[in-house]
Protein backbone atom coordinates (compact mmCIF):
# COMPACT_ATOMS: atom_id res chain seq x y z
CA UNK A 1 0.00 0.00 0.00
CA UNK A 2 1.48 3.60 -0.83
CA UNK A 3 1.23 6.66 0.93
CA UNK A 4 -1.21 8.18 -1.22
CA UNK A 5 -4.44 6.93 -2.96
CA UNK A 6 -5.82 7.33 -6.07
CA UNK A 7 -8.82 8.51 -4.41
CA UNK A 8 -7.03 11.68 -3.16
CA UNK A 9 -5.05 12.32 -5.86
CA UNK A 10 -8.18 12.15 -7.61
CA UNK A 11 -10.18 14.81 -5.25
CA UNK A 12 -7.02 17.02 -5.52
CA UNK A 13 -7.24 16.70 -9.42
CA UNK A 14 -11.11 17.53 -9.33
CA UNK A 15 -10.49 20.81 -7.58
CA UNK A 16 -7.51 21.65 -9.43
CA UNK A 17 -9.51 21.20 -12.69
CA UNK A 18 -12.11 23.27 -11.76
CA UNK A 19 -10.08 26.45 -10.86
CA UNK A 20 -7.96 26.22 -13.48
CA UNK A 21 -11.41 26.05 -16.45
CA UNK A 22 -12.30 29.42 -13.63
CA UNK A 23 -9.34 30.44 -14.66
CA UNK A 24 -9.91 29.79 -18.96
CA UNK A 25 -12.83 31.79 -18.72
CA UNK A 26 -15.55 29.17 -18.71
CA UNK A 27 -19.03 29.58 -16.71
CA UNK A 28 -18.78 27.91 -14.08
CA UNK A 29 -21.84 26.03 -14.04
CA UNK A 30 -20.16 24.38 -17.49
CA UNK A 31 -16.84 24.00 -15.74
CA UNK A 32 -18.47 22.14 -12.74
CA UNK A 33 -20.63 19.76 -14.65
CA UNK A 34 -18.03 19.22 -17.12
CA UNK A 35 -15.18 18.47 -14.26
CA UNK A 36 -17.68 15.93 -12.78
CA UNK A 37 -17.84 14.23 -16.24
CA UNK A 38 -14.66 14.15 -16.71
CA UNK A 39 -13.96 12.27 -13.69
CA UNK A 40 -16.60 9.69 -14.24
CA UNK A 41 -15.23 8.67 -17.11
CA UNK A 42 -12.03 8.52 -15.73
CA UNK A 43 -13.57 6.09 -12.87
CA UNK A 44 -14.95 4.13 -15.56
CA UNK A 45 -11.85 3.63 -17.59
CA UNK A 46 -10.12 2.58 -14.58
CA UNK A 47 -5.98 2.59 -13.90
CA UNK A 48 -5.42 -0.44 -13.80
CA UNK A 49 -3.23 -1.14 -16.82
CA UNK A 50 -1.04 1.48 -14.77
CA UNK A 51 -0.95 -0.51 -11.59
CA UNK A 52 2.49 -1.83 -11.89
CA UNK A 53 4.02 0.96 -12.70
CA UNK A 54 2.98 3.24 -9.75
CA UNK A 55 2.80 0.32 -7.02
CA UNK A 56 4.27 1.50 -4.25
CA UNK A 57 3.50 4.72 -4.73
CA UNK A 58 -0.13 5.22 -5.29
CA UNK A 59 -2.61 3.26 -3.46
CA UNK A 60 -5.32 1.99 -5.93
CA UNK A 61 -8.75 2.19 -4.16
CA UNK A 62 -12.62 1.62 -6.08
CA UNK A 63 -14.32 5.15 -6.56
CA UNK A 64 -17.81 3.47 -6.83
CA UNK A 65 -18.93 5.62 -9.28
CA UNK A 66 -20.89 4.18 -12.13
CA UNK A 67 -22.29 6.27 -15.12
CA UNK A 68 -25.87 4.25 -14.53
CA UNK A 69 -26.17 5.45 -11.34
CA UNK A 70 -26.38 9.03 -12.12
CA UNK A 71 -29.92 8.51 -13.42
CA UNK A 72 -30.47 8.25 -9.64
CA UNK A 73 -29.40 11.92 -9.29
CA UNK A 74 -32.11 13.73 -11.26
CA UNK A 75 -34.89 12.75 -8.59
CA UNK A 76 -32.45 13.91 -5.96
CA UNK A 77 -31.88 17.16 -7.53
CA UNK A 78 -35.54 17.59 -8.91
CA UNK A 79 -36.85 15.96 -5.61
CA UNK A 80 -34.64 18.11 -2.99
CA UNK A 81 -33.06 21.24 -4.17
CA UNK A 82 -35.83 22.83 -6.78
CA UNK A 83 -38.66 21.84 -4.27
CA UNK A 84 -37.25 23.47 -1.31
CA UNK A 85 -39.61 25.84 -0.31
CA UNK A 86 -36.58 28.24 1.50
CA UNK A 87 -35.51 28.59 -1.84
CA UNK A 88 -38.81 30.41 -3.35
CA UNK A 89 -37.40 33.85 -0.93
CA UNK A 90 -34.56 33.92 -3.39
CA UNK A 91 -35.73 35.45 -6.40
CA UNK A 92 -38.21 37.42 -4.39
CA UNK A 93 -35.61 39.21 -2.11
CA UNK A 94 -33.62 40.01 -5.71
CA UNK A 95 -36.42 41.20 -7.24
CA UNK A 96 -37.27 43.44 -4.17
CA UNK A 97 -33.63 44.58 -4.37
CA UNK A 98 -33.47 45.26 -8.19
CA UNK A 99 -37.12 46.97 -7.84
CA UNK A 100 -36.18 49.12 -4.84
CA UNK A 101 -33.43 50.45 -7.17
CA UNK A 102 -35.85 51.77 -9.82
CA UNK A 103 -37.79 53.74 -7.04
CA UNK A 104 -35.25 56.20 -6.82
CA UNK A 105 -35.16 55.81 -2.59
CA UNK A 106 -31.45 55.68 -3.10
CA UNK A 107 -30.96 59.13 -5.10
CA UNK A 108 -33.46 60.68 -2.68
CA UNK A 109 -31.19 59.61 0.08
CA UNK A 110 -28.10 60.37 -1.47
CA UNK A 111 -29.67 64.24 -2.02
CA UNK A 112 -31.16 64.50 1.40
CA UNK A 113 -27.97 63.29 3.39
CA UNK A 114 -25.21 65.30 1.13
CA UNK A 115 -27.51 68.47 2.30
CA UNK A 116 -27.25 67.26 5.84
CA UNK A 117 -23.43 65.97 6.33
CA UNK A 118 -21.98 67.61 3.03
CA UNK A 119 -20.62 70.47 5.50
CA UNK A 120 -18.76 68.08 7.49
CA UNK A 121 -15.09 66.39 7.12
CA UNK A 122 -15.44 63.09 5.81
CA UNK A 123 -19.70 63.85 5.37
CA UNK A 124 -19.81 62.61 1.60
CA UNK A 125 -17.85 59.48 2.86
CA UNK A 126 -20.23 58.88 6.37
CA UNK A 127 -23.13 59.37 3.79
CA UNK A 128 -22.08 57.13 1.80
CA UNK A 129 -21.54 54.36 4.31
CA UNK A 130 -25.45 54.95 6.18
CA UNK A 131 -26.80 54.86 2.37
CA UNK A 132 -25.17 51.26 2.09
CA UNK A 133 -26.52 50.32 5.48
CA UNK A 134 -29.89 51.37 5.06
CA UNK A 135 -29.58 49.81 0.82
CA UNK A 136 -27.93 46.81 2.47
CA UNK A 137 -31.29 46.20 4.63
CA UNK A 138 -33.54 46.64 2.00
CA UNK A 139 -31.94 45.20 -1.19
CA UNK A 140 -28.91 42.84 -0.95
CA UNK A 141 -28.43 43.20 -4.72
CA UNK A 142 -24.09 43.80 -4.29
CA UNK A 143 -23.86 44.59 -8.22
CA UNK A 144 -26.34 46.72 -8.05
CA UNK A 145 -25.87 48.69 -4.75
CA UNK A 146 -21.99 49.54 -5.45
CA UNK A 147 -22.92 50.63 -9.18
CA UNK A 148 -25.61 53.28 -7.71
CA UNK A 149 -23.59 54.16 -4.95
CA UNK A 150 -20.58 54.93 -7.54
CA UNK A 151 -22.72 57.20 -10.02
CA UNK A 152 -23.78 58.72 -7.37
CA UNK A 153 -21.07 59.44 -4.61
CA UNK A 154 -18.02 59.20 -6.94
CA UNK A 155 -18.21 62.53 -8.95
CA UNK A 156 -19.30 64.55 -5.72
CA UNK A 157 -16.37 63.18 -4.18
CA UNK A 158 -13.87 64.11 -6.86
CA UNK A 159 -15.15 67.53 -7.02
CA UNK A 160 -14.88 68.13 -3.12
CA UNK A 161 -11.48 66.87 -3.77
CA UNK A 162 -11.55 63.43 -2.05
CA UNK A 163 -8.25 61.07 -2.07
CA UNK A 164 -9.08 58.60 -4.83
CA UNK A 165 -8.42 55.23 -2.72
CA UNK A 166 -10.48 56.37 0.57
CA UNK A 167 -13.35 57.73 -1.79
CA UNK A 168 -13.31 54.37 -4.08
CA UNK A 169 -12.86 51.99 -1.04
CA UNK A 170 -15.97 53.51 1.33
CA UNK A 171 -17.98 53.48 -1.68
CA UNK A 172 -16.53 49.06 -2.36
CA UNK A 173 -17.02 48.53 1.26
CA UNK A 174 -20.45 50.47 1.99
CA UNK A 175 -21.84 48.50 -1.17
CA UNK A 176 -21.33 45.16 -0.18
CA UNK A 177 -22.83 44.97 3.00
CA UNK A 178 -26.10 43.64 1.10
CA UNK A 179 -24.33 40.59 1.47
CA UNK A 180 -24.14 39.66 4.78
CA UNK A 181 -27.20 42.24 6.25
CA UNK A 182 -30.49 40.74 6.27
CA UNK A 183 -32.31 40.15 3.59
CA UNK A 184 -29.27 38.29 2.07
CA UNK A 185 -29.34 36.30 -0.85
CA UNK A 186 -26.19 34.74 0.60
CA UNK A 187 -28.25 33.71 3.43
CA UNK A 188 -30.94 32.01 1.78
CA UNK A 189 -28.54 29.59 -0.02
CA UNK A 190 -26.42 29.33 3.29
CA UNK A 191 -29.83 28.39 5.22
CA UNK A 192 -30.28 25.84 2.21
CA UNK A 193 -27.03 24.01 2.33
CA UNK A 194 -26.35 23.75 6.22
CA UNK A 195 -30.11 23.03 6.39
CA UNK A 196 -30.54 25.49 9.50
CA UNK A 197 -33.53 28.17 9.43
CA UNK A 198 -33.46 31.01 7.66
CA UNK A 199 -34.82 32.81 10.29
CA UNK A 200 -32.07 31.70 12.89
CA UNK A 201 -29.53 33.14 9.60
CA UNK A 202 -31.02 36.40 8.92
CA UNK A 203 -31.54 37.21 12.98
CA UNK A 204 -27.71 35.86 13.81
CA UNK A 205 -26.65 37.92 10.96
CA UNK A 206 -27.82 41.35 12.23
CA UNK A 207 -25.59 42.71 15.00
CA UNK A 208 -22.65 41.53 12.64
CA UNK A 209 -23.27 43.55 9.90
CA UNK A 210 -23.96 46.73 11.74
CA UNK A 211 -21.02 46.01 13.65
CA UNK A 212 -18.92 45.80 10.29
CA UNK A 213 -20.98 49.03 9.13
CA UNK A 214 -20.20 51.11 12.74
CA UNK A 215 -16.41 50.01 12.12
CA UNK A 216 -16.12 51.53 8.84
CA UNK A 217 -18.21 54.77 10.23
CA UNK A 218 -15.62 54.90 13.12
CA UNK A 219 -12.59 54.41 10.53
CA UNK A 220 -13.85 57.24 8.41
CA UNK A 221 -14.33 59.77 11.60
CA UNK A 222 -10.60 59.37 12.74
CA UNK A 223 -9.18 59.03 9.34
CA UNK A 224 -10.67 62.50 8.63
CA UNK A 225 -8.98 63.77 11.78
CA UNK A 226 -5.49 61.78 10.76
CA UNK A 227 -5.55 62.83 7.42
CA UNK A 228 -7.73 65.92 6.83
CA UNK A 229 -6.16 66.73 3.11
CA UNK A 230 -7.69 63.25 2.43
CA UNK A 231 -11.47 64.12 2.94
CA UNK A 232 -11.64 67.77 3.09
CA UNK A 233 -15.05 69.71 4.16
CA UNK A 234 -16.35 72.10 1.01
CA UNK A 235 -15.21 75.73 0.79
CA UNK A 236 -18.45 76.69 0.77
CA UNK A 237 -21.16 74.83 3.27
CA UNK A 238 -24.71 76.06 3.63
CA UNK A 239 -25.76 75.62 7.36
CA UNK A 240 -27.43 72.92 8.55
CA UNK A 241 -31.06 73.60 9.66
CA UNK A 242 -34.74 71.83 10.55
CA UNK A 243 -35.44 71.72 6.44
CA UNK A 244 -32.67 69.69 6.04
CA UNK A 245 -33.27 67.19 8.86
CA UNK A 246 -36.82 66.85 7.50
CA UNK A 247 -35.62 66.04 4.28
CA UNK A 248 -33.48 63.36 5.25
CA UNK A 249 -36.69 61.71 7.32
CA UNK A 250 -38.66 61.71 4.52
CA UNK A 251 -36.16 60.27 1.99
CA UNK A 252 -35.69 57.38 4.71
CA UNK A 253 -38.62 56.66 5.99
CA UNK A 254 -39.77 54.68 2.75
CA UNK A 255 -36.82 52.42 2.99
CA UNK A 256 -37.26 51.62 6.48
CA UNK A 257 -40.99 50.81 6.34
CA UNK A 258 -39.54 47.95 3.91
CA UNK A 259 -37.21 46.80 5.90
CA UNK A 260 -39.47 46.76 9.10
CA UNK A 261 -42.12 44.75 7.08
CA UNK A 262 -39.74 42.33 6.01
CA UNK A 263 -37.44 41.95 8.67
CA UNK A 264 -40.33 43.02 11.25
CA UNK A 265 -42.47 40.76 10.45
CA UNK A 266 -39.83 37.85 10.60
CA UNK A 267 -38.51 38.41 13.83
CA UNK A 268 -41.73 39.20 15.50
CA UNK A 269 -43.11 35.44 14.20
CA UNK A 270 -45.79 36.94 11.89
CA UNK A 271 -44.17 35.57 8.72
CA UNK A 272 -41.99 33.45 7.98
CA UNK A 273 -38.88 34.00 5.99
CA UNK A 274 -40.40 32.91 2.28
CA UNK A 275 -43.57 35.02 3.40
CA UNK A 276 -41.63 38.28 4.22
CA UNK A 277 -39.99 37.92 1.05
CA UNK A 278 -42.94 38.26 -0.93
CA UNK A 279 -44.20 40.99 1.26
CA UNK A 280 -40.81 43.15 0.48
CA UNK A 281 -41.45 42.38 -3.28
CA UNK A 282 -44.81 43.73 -3.12
CA UNK A 283 -43.71 46.69 -0.99
CA UNK A 284 -40.54 47.73 -3.36
CA UNK A 285 -43.50 48.05 -6.08
CA UNK A 286 -45.54 49.97 -4.00
CA UNK A 287 -42.35 52.38 -3.64
CA UNK A 288 -41.51 52.55 -7.14
CA UNK A 289 -45.40 53.39 -8.02
CA UNK A 290 -46.19 55.95 -5.46
CA UNK A 291 -42.47 57.57 -6.72
CA UNK A 292 -43.99 56.87 -10.03
CA UNK A 293 -41.23 55.25 -11.13
CA UNK A 294 -43.25 52.15 -11.82
CA UNK A 295 -44.02 51.37 -15.86
CA UNK A 296 -44.48 48.01 -18.04
CA UNK A 297 -40.58 48.77 -18.72
CA UNK A 298 -39.63 48.70 -15.66
CA UNK A 299 -41.29 46.29 -14.28
CA UNK A 300 -40.43 43.88 -17.74
CA UNK A 301 -36.57 44.90 -17.09
CA UNK A 302 -36.76 44.11 -13.39
CA UNK A 303 -38.52 41.10 -14.08
CA UNK A 304 -35.96 40.17 -16.42
CA UNK A 305 -32.76 40.69 -14.07
CA UNK A 306 -34.96 38.67 -11.50
CA UNK A 307 -35.07 35.71 -14.14
CA UNK A 308 -31.40 35.74 -15.16
CA UNK A 309 -29.93 35.74 -11.69
CA UNK A 310 -32.15 33.16 -10.25
CA UNK A 311 -31.47 31.16 -13.13
CA UNK A 312 -27.64 32.00 -13.06
CA UNK A 313 -27.73 31.01 -9.25
CA UNK A 314 -29.85 27.49 -9.53
CA UNK A 315 -27.46 26.79 -12.90
CA UNK A 316 -25.06 26.76 -10.34
CA UNK A 317 -27.09 25.02 -7.91
CA UNK A 318 -27.48 21.97 -10.33
CA UNK A 319 -24.22 21.86 -11.31
CA UNK A 320 -22.96 21.76 -7.76
CA UNK A 321 -25.06 18.61 -6.60
CA UNK A 322 -23.62 16.91 -9.40
CA UNK A 323 -20.25 17.71 -8.53
CA UNK A 324 -20.89 17.31 -4.80
CA UNK A 325 -22.27 13.68 -6.04
CA UNK A 326 -18.88 12.37 -8.21
CA UNK A 327 -16.94 13.97 -5.17
CA UNK A 328 -18.34 12.33 -2.83
CA UNK A 329 -18.05 8.85 -4.49
CA UNK A 330 -14.69 9.69 -4.74
CA UNK A 331 -14.60 10.10 -1.27
CA UNK A 332 -13.94 13.63 -1.19
CA UNK A 333 -15.74 14.59 2.17
CA UNK A 334 -14.16 11.84 4.51
CA UNK A 335 -10.64 13.15 3.02
CA UNK A 336 -11.51 16.95 3.22
CA UNK A 337 -12.35 16.31 6.61
CA UNK A 338 -9.67 14.17 7.87
CA UNK A 339 -7.32 16.83 6.40
CA UNK A 340 -8.83 19.75 8.13
CA UNK A 341 -9.74 17.93 11.44
CA UNK A 342 -5.76 16.11 11.63
CA UNK A 343 -4.28 19.73 10.99
CA UNK A 344 -5.42 21.60 14.81
CA UNK A 345 -6.50 19.32 18.31
CA UNK A 346 -8.33 22.86 19.28
CA UNK A 347 -11.89 22.64 18.01
CA UNK A 348 -11.45 26.37 17.34
CA UNK A 349 -8.33 26.81 15.69
CA UNK A 350 -9.83 24.17 13.89
CA UNK A 351 -12.39 26.47 12.67
CA UNK A 352 -10.08 29.31 12.10
CA UNK A 353 -8.55 27.07 9.97
CA UNK A 354 -11.76 27.13 8.01
CA UNK A 355 -11.97 30.26 7.74
CA UNK A 356 -8.31 30.76 6.28
CA UNK A 357 -8.80 28.83 3.79
CA UNK A 358 -12.24 30.40 2.93
CA UNK A 359 -10.52 33.62 3.04
CA UNK A 360 -8.08 32.57 0.85
CA UNK A 361 -10.87 30.91 -1.52
CA UNK A 362 -12.19 34.30 -2.24
CA UNK A 363 -9.22 35.54 -3.84
CA UNK A 364 -10.04 32.97 -6.56
CA UNK A 365 -13.91 32.39 -6.54
CA UNK A 366 -17.16 33.72 -6.08
CA UNK A 367 -19.04 33.58 -2.76
CA UNK A 368 -21.83 31.59 -4.76
CA UNK A 369 -19.28 29.07 -5.50
CA UNK A 370 -17.54 28.94 -2.33
CA UNK A 371 -20.97 28.49 -0.51
CA UNK A 372 -22.39 26.21 -2.48
CA UNK A 373 -19.28 23.85 -2.81
CA UNK A 374 -17.32 24.22 0.11
CA UNK A 375 -20.24 24.82 3.25
CA UNK A 376 -21.51 21.19 2.45
CA UNK A 377 -17.84 19.91 3.48
CA UNK A 378 -17.69 21.43 6.35
CA UNK A 379 -20.88 20.76 7.96
CA UNK A 380 -19.95 17.16 9.53
CA UNK A 381 -16.49 19.24 10.81
CA UNK A 382 -18.58 21.59 13.04
CA UNK A 383 -21.07 18.74 13.94
CA UNK A 384 -18.19 17.15 15.20
CA UNK A 385 -16.76 19.82 16.81
CA UNK A 386 -16.86 20.33 20.63
CA UNK A 387 -17.65 24.51 20.63
CA UNK A 388 -18.82 26.34 23.48
CA UNK A 389 -21.61 28.64 21.30
CA UNK A 390 -24.38 29.34 23.69
CA UNK A 391 -27.56 29.32 22.37
CA UNK A 392 -29.37 30.27 25.07
CA UNK A 393 -31.33 26.63 24.94
CA UNK A 394 -33.95 27.92 21.93
CA UNK A 395 -31.97 28.07 19.12
CA UNK A 396 -31.21 24.66 17.18
CA UNK A 397 -28.04 24.00 16.37
CA UNK A 398 -26.18 27.55 17.47
CA UNK A 399 -22.75 26.56 16.47
CA UNK A 400 -23.38 26.06 13.27
CA UNK A 401 -25.47 29.46 12.93
CA UNK A 402 -22.28 31.23 14.66
CA UNK A 403 -20.10 29.40 11.95
CA UNK A 404 -22.14 30.27 9.21
CA UNK A 405 -22.19 34.00 9.99
CA UNK A 406 -18.56 33.81 10.75
CA UNK A 407 -17.86 32.13 7.12
CA UNK A 408 -20.62 35.37 5.97
CA UNK A 409 -18.05 37.81 7.63
CA UNK A 410 -14.95 35.99 5.97
CA UNK A 411 -17.02 35.99 2.28
CA UNK A 412 -17.10 40.20 2.74
CA UNK A 413 -13.41 39.82 1.47
CA UNK A 414 -14.48 37.79 -1.53
CA UNK A 415 -15.86 41.07 -2.79
CA UNK A 416 -13.07 43.42 -2.41
CA UNK A 417 -9.67 40.60 -2.72
CA UNK A 418 -8.72 40.64 -6.48
CA UNK A 419 -8.57 39.09 -8.78
CA UNK A 420 -11.58 37.79 -8.71
CA UNK A 421 -13.55 41.10 -6.33
CA UNK A 422 -16.56 41.49 -8.47
CA UNK A 423 -17.47 44.91 -6.35
CA UNK A 424 -13.94 46.31 -7.49
CA UNK A 425 -15.34 45.78 -11.03
CA UNK A 426 -18.59 47.05 -10.84
CA UNK A 427 -17.20 50.58 -9.03
CA UNK A 428 -15.10 50.43 -12.32
CA UNK A 429 -17.29 50.01 -14.93
CA UNK A 430 -18.38 53.58 -13.61
CA UNK A 431 -15.34 55.27 -12.53
CA UNK A 432 -14.93 58.79 -14.29
CA UNK A 433 -12.12 59.39 -16.06
CA UNK A 434 -8.55 59.21 -14.06
CA UNK A 435 -9.35 56.59 -11.49
CA UNK A 436 -7.90 53.54 -11.93
CA UNK A 437 -7.78 49.99 -11.06
CA UNK A 438 -5.10 50.68 -8.92
CA UNK A 439 -6.51 53.83 -6.82
CA UNK A 440 -9.62 51.21 -5.98
CA UNK A 441 -7.39 48.01 -5.01
CA UNK A 442 -5.66 50.64 -2.30
CA UNK A 443 -8.49 52.10 -0.97
CA UNK A 444 -9.74 48.69 -0.38
CA UNK A 445 -7.25 47.58 1.57
CA UNK A 446 -8.26 49.44 5.52
CA UNK A 447 -11.47 48.30 4.26
CA UNK A 448 -10.79 44.62 4.22
CA UNK A 449 -8.64 45.20 7.02
CA UNK A 450 -11.80 46.37 9.08
CA UNK A 451 -13.98 43.02 7.89
CA UNK A 452 -11.22 41.10 9.45
CA UNK A 453 -11.19 42.90 12.56
CA UNK A 454 -14.76 42.28 12.26
CA UNK A 455 -14.78 38.85 12.03
CA UNK A 456 -12.38 38.56 15.06
CA UNK A 457 -14.93 40.32 17.07
CA UNK A 458 -17.79 37.81 16.08
CA UNK A 459 -15.24 34.90 17.09
CA UNK A 460 -14.20 35.96 20.21
CA UNK A 461 -18.21 36.84 20.82
CA UNK A 462 -20.26 33.72 19.82
CA UNK A 463 -23.50 35.39 21.42
CA UNK A 464 -23.46 38.67 19.23
CA UNK A 465 -24.74 35.59 16.51
CA UNK A 466 -27.31 33.64 18.53
CA UNK A 467 -28.87 35.82 21.20
CA UNK A 468 -31.18 37.78 19.00
CA UNK A 469 -32.97 34.34 17.49
CA UNK A 470 -32.98 33.35 21.20
CA UNK A 471 -35.01 36.26 22.43
CA UNK A 472 -37.18 36.01 18.95
CA UNK A 473 -37.68 32.21 19.92
CA UNK A 474 -37.60 32.98 23.60
CA UNK A 475 -41.07 32.46 25.75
Amino acid sequence: MGWLTVNEIAVAAMFATFIWMLFRGIPVAFALVGVSLLFVLIAEIGLDPYRKAFEGVIAFDRTGIDYRKLQALSGRIFGNTIKNPVLVALPMFIYMGLMLDQSGVAQRMMHAMQKLFGSLRGGLSLTVLLIGIILAASTGVIGASVTLLGVMALPAMMAQNYSKPIATGTIASAGTLGILIPPSIMLVIMSDQLAISLGDLFMGALFPGLILGALYIVFIVIYGFISPDSMPAPERAGRVGWHEVQEVMIAVIPPMLLILLVLGSIFVGIATPTEASGLGALGATLLALFARKLNWKVFREVARSTLNTSGYIVGIFLAANFFAYVLRRYGGDEIVQELVLSAFDSPYLTVGFILFIVFCLGFLLDWIEITIIIMPLMLPIIHGLELAVPGFDQVRDPQVVWFAILVAVTLQTSFLTPPVGFALFYLKGVCPPGVSLSHIYRGIIPFVMLQLLGLFIVFEFPALTTWLPSVAYGD
